[in-house]
């Protein structure tokens, strides 16, 4: 990559697990980022730890909220747009995950918010700044298309993301949409999807990042793909 000319990615929920491992290589490689999260001093850390490797950009808040993917919008401009944007924050919902019989309906309306409405909300905000043949990844799970007992929640709000993905390309062929499954990882979220549980057994999110980088850099038509199947991933459970 041109160090004149690099390119800009856009990564969500990047202070921890998958979205800090991708974000770190991506600097690494010479792309300029902009990087959000919801807590501060997890964002700060991150930010501190990428910015030694190239131009980073951190902005503090929740995609849910639409000021917040608004100024995500203003900061995309400042950097001339962007070439990939990375929907990966989320949320679990409760843990241990309830049947679907006993879901609180308010705490389902959160997540669907949360893995649903707001990619699709910075896919919106940021449209103007999507480069032409531009990458949008949204990150989403095996427990969108298997019907795991007591991961209805999640899951069919992963299963929501997947479709509305699918659609987004049908309507927008000029990009490569990607919902992208990076398989088992070792992460505070995959934790409390098991509490109490050793998850040590589950490899680190930085397994998937090779497959994660060789979907980004291909030139695969947009659709659904699993990390795992890509020659650069490692092994996973």
């Amino acid at each position: 990559m041109s160090g004149t000319n690099p390119k800009v990615a856009l990564v969500t929920g990047a202070s921890q697990g998958l979205g800090l491992a991708l974000a770190e290589r991506l600097v690494k490689d010479g792309w300029k980022l902009i990087i959000d999260a919801r807590g501060e001093a997890a964002l700060a850390a991150a930010y501190q730890k990428l910015a030694a490797h190239g131009r980073v950009l951190a902005v503090q808040g929740d995609v849910t909220d639409p000021a917040h993917r608004q100024e995500l919008a203003i900061t995309a401009a400042r950097l001339g747009g962007v070439d990939l944007l990375v929907n990966n924050a989320g949320m679990l919902g409760p843990s241990p995950q309830p049947a679907l019989l006993d879901y609180p309906l308010e705490t389902l309306e959160k997540v669907y918010r949360a893995n649903v409405i707001a990619p699709l909300g910075v896919i919106q905000a940021v449209r103007q700044h999507l480069k032409p043949g531009a990458v949008i990844l949204n990150i989403t799970s095996d427990a969108g298309v298997e019907a795991y007992p007591g991961w209805g929640g999640y899951g069919s709000s992963k299963a929501a993301l997947e479709q509305l993905s699918n659609i987004l390309a049908a309507e927008n062929p000029d990009w490569r949409v990607y919902w992208l499954d990076p398989g088992d990882m070792r992460t505070a979220m995959h934790q409390a999807a098991f509490p109490g549980e050793d998850i040590s057994d589950r490899p680190l999110p930085e397994a998937s990042v090779p497959g994660v980088l060789e979907l980004i850099q291909s030139e695969r038509p947009s659709g659904r793909y699993r990390a795992s199947q890509f020659a650069g991933a490692t092994s996973t459970i």
